[in-house]
């Protein structure tokens, strides 16, 4: 959530940073406006309250001079009355100032560059040239039905469109990818967890993702209050809500494999074949908590173990980082990392690495102190490490072999207990 403060002091340059974010901007002057009115009745309602203590103070004095007090006792009652209508007034603007926070987003930091479309995103960098084959390459949704490794069929059987069932080796190559980046992570410093796959509503609004994009959600509903998690972004972020945070603790850097569930609304007709856009997908998150100094650097940490996965799997790749109108809703800068896919002709988006700086903090209630012993709110970072259908669906692509069989790499042999070929 955007700090109020900012809006008072910096209200030209939220409004700026908003609109290259493609939002509308007329909401800033009537948070201001609100703002304003909401500080009035405040100001208000201490001068009352203030005015009803020195009044309550004659009440003592005249009872013990023996004089009537009722005129004093009915002024005050009045005063009271008044107090109870600035309050009322008070906690509706601050309501009002609430809501109208929830829904915006956070602003860019000033190293995004200027875009309005994912048209205009900047490549960082390449690794390793875009996988050819002397021969037509398939396409992973066919190679992996011919090896048997994954049914999309018997999964939309049991469920529905956009879900699949891994089998035998497939399955044994998912939880190859899972343990690997576990312990490539743990490696790296990072403490793994094993996180809940339902959170409640608060806690889907600490991360950004309520109340504006509830729709994306699954909601669970025999529970008032029980969604499924798009991401386990949410749970290592809101598990530390109303917290303060030792300094010392900093950098928290940790780890978590989930299965997560989004209902990609608004994506209809988009990646409707194979692994790359599922309703249920599993995902090995990264998040860091840190202070307000250390955040842009630990993005670029970040961003590097990301990638490390990538390098490992010997996967081509390509970093960018965002431009302003296509950085996501609590992100104040993000790097895409995306990987080759010969089906596509092209990068698919495999990973996001965001600095969220306090937006996250702020709603989740977030703190540390610093220095002077003063309350900051912590900066949150998270990234994919990585998604794990896109990952399969990556090796299975640019690792596939003439006969249709799939060579496993060579980082994950142990993990597949020394199978090397995936085979029908």
């Amino acid at each position: 959530m955007l700090n109020i403060q900012l809006i008072r002091d910096e209200r030209e340059r939220v409004k700026k940073k908003l609109q290259e974010k493609g939002e509308n901007t007329e909401v800033i002057d009537e948070i201001y406006c609100l703002d304003e009115e909401y500080r009035k009745y405040i100001m208000e309602a201490d001068e009352l309250k203030n005015k009803r203590n020195n009044t309550s103070k004659k009440i003592g004095e005249l009872k013990r001079n023996k004089e009537d007090t009722t005129a004093v006792m009915a002024m005050v009652e009045e005063i009271g009355e008044q107090i109870k209508e600035k309050d009322k007034l008070i906690t509706v603007l601050k309501d009002k100032i609430f809501n109208a926070l929830a829904v915006l987003p956070n602003i860019t930091d000033e190293s995004v560059p200027y875009g309005v479309s994912e048209a205009e995103n900047i490549e960082i960098h390449k690794w390793e040239t875009p996988t050819t084959f002397p021969f037509e390459p398939q396409a992973h949704w066919d190679l992996v039905e011919n090896l048997g490794i994954v049914d999309f069929e018997r999964a939309a059987k049991i469920t529905g469109s956009r879900f699949s069932i891994y089998r035998g080796q497939g399955a044994k190559l998912v939880r190859a990818l899972i343990n690997f980046m576990l312990d490539t992570h743990e490696k790296a410093g990072y403490e793994e967890m094993m996180t809940p796959a339902i959170v409640n509503e608060s806690s889907l609004f600490a991360t950004g993702n309520f109340p504006k994009f509830k729709e994306d959600v699954f909601k669970v509903e025999a529970e008032k209050n029980y969604y499924l998690i798009p991401t386990a972004e949410v749970t290592l972020t809101a598990m530390m809500k109303d917290e303060i945070i030792p300094t010392a603790d900093f950098p928290i850097k940790r780890t978590a494999y989930t299965p997560c569930f989004r209902s990609e609304a608004g994506s209809a007709g988009r990646d409707t074949r194979g692994l790359i856009r599922q309703h249920q997908f599993d995902k090995v998150e990264l998040v860091h908590m840190t202070t307000k100094e250390n955040s842009f650097i630990e993005l670029e940490e970040l961003r590097e173990e990301a990638e490390r996965i990538l390098k490992l799997l010997k996967l081509p790749f390509r970093t960018i980082v965002l431009c302003t109108g296509d950085t996501g809703f609590s992100s104040a800068k993000t790097y895409d990392l995306e990987v080759w896919l010969p089906s596509y002709n092209a990068y698919k988006e495999i990973s996001s690495c965001s600095n969220c700086t306090d937006f996250q903090g702020r709603r989740a209630n977030i703190r540390y102190r610093d220095e002077d012993n003063k309350t900051q709110y912590a900066h949150t970072l998270n990234g994919s490490g990585l998604a794990i259908g896109r990952t399969f669906a990556a090796i299975i692509e640019n690792y596939q072999n003439e006969d249709g069989t799939v060579t496993i790499p060579e980082v994950l042999i142990p993990y597949m207990n020394g199978i090397k070929i995936i085979q029908k």
